[in-house]
């Protein structure tokens, strides 16, 4: 076989191993789409996924049965490359409670992050760790779901992943489901009471109108500017509140910032050993990626994170997630105009 004919079908080898592991990674990708049961933090539970680029959306139930439970519109990310999802509870939309219960599920909104797996034909499961959604540092219990083709909650979402395959998963379609589950009021559902049970009460009206008090307008006072404030000076004159360490080892770690609340406009900058390395990153439901040398780094390193806003809800909050060599960590990184949120990279050798 001559040379060019060689390495001809070694590029087309490769060029087929490439096409089957992309192919592999977006079907995975897409496989996490679905309704899952199971338990979280020993609680039943039923958790609709819909994966949007690297982003998940869906809602969750937490409950004891059809007649009491609450309901959260939930956001998290998936890497097709580790097969971790993440997720949390992001708003109450819903709230029934049963005559004869004591207490409805799902009264603290959670975060789970979970390992996708399928260990045999036709069953996949999602098994891993929660955590409180305000307190993501410390583990409250585990995670335990498989996958069902059945609902108990039938929703809007049912629609979107019954054909989410053959056309549903177009990104303005899940927007347009996201977006009308995110409107939903809380709506508290008691127990029926009887009219007997209650006396009803009349409005009283009043029988003379008061009169109107028009108060003199007063001349505003002149509208005071207050100095701009440099996002050096805010590095300086803020607490560093310290969230986690996190190992570090090999060439490089990549860093992904996400928003970790609605989207609502936060921008931070990020200070490396007292030193800013990037500023003005506006913070999406989309990774902002950035990837840091670790022969450049010392023995112990403090990334900060200056709020360069507060958005239009604040505080101003970040979900990073830090890929070292084969492993993943999280840190939910909260910053205002008192404080700003720290990690320290700790350098380790390698085995």
């Amino acid at each position: 076989m001559k040379l060019t004919q060689i390495y001809k079908t070694l590029f087309l080898l490769l060029s087929t191993l490439l096409a089957i592991s992309t192919f592999s990674e977006g079907l995975m990708a897409q496989m996490i789409t679905g309704v899952w049961h199971g338990k979280i933090n020993k609680q039943k539970a039923e958790v609709k996924l819909v994966i949007d680029g690297d982003s998940l959306t869906g809602t969750s139930y937490y409950y004891d049965n059809r007649s009491n439970y609450r309901r959260y519109t939930i956001k998290g990310y998936f890497d097709p490359e580790t097969n971790n999802a993440v997720w949390w509870d992001d708003q109450l939309i819903e709230e029934k409670k049963g005559r004869i219960s004591l207490a409805v599920p799902g009264r603290i909104p959670l975060l789970s992050s979970a390992d996708f797996n399928c260990p045999g034909e036709n069953r996949m499961m999602l098994d891993g760790d929660v955590t409180e959604k305000e307190k993501p540092g410390n583990k409250k219990g585990e995670v335990h779901l498989t996958k069902t083709d059945n609902t108990e909650f039938p929703d809007e979402w049912d629609f979107l992943i019954d054909n989410f395959l053959t056309g549903a998963n177009d990104p303005e379609i899940i927007d347009s489901i996201a977006a009308i589950s995110g409107t939903n009021p809380v709506a508290v559902t008691e127990p029926i009471v009887s009219a007997v049970e209650t006396e009803r009460k009349e409005p009283v009206i009043p029988t003379e109108m008061t009169p109107k008090v028009i108060e003199p307008v007063e001349k505003p006072a002149p509208l005071v500017t207050a100095p701009s404030i440099s996002i050096q000076e805010k590095f300086t004159s803020r607490e560093k509140r310290f969230i986690k360490n996190i190992p570090v080892r090999g060439d490089s770690i990549e860093l992904r910032f996400y928003d970790n609340a609605e989207i609502d406009g936060d921008s931070i900058s990020l200070f490396l050993n007292n030193q800013m390395i990037f500023q003005h990153i506006r913070l999406t439901g989309n990774p902002y990626t950035i990837k840091l040398s670790v022969k450049e780094l010392g023995p112990v390193n403090e990334l900060t994170m200056v709020a360069e806003n507060l958005g239009t809800i604040p505080p101003n909050t970040s979900y990073m997630v830090a890929l070292v060599n084969d492993k993943r960590y999280d840190a939910y990184l909260s910053s205002n105009e008192g404080s700003s949120a720290m990690i320290r990279l700790i350098k380790e050798d390698d085995q």
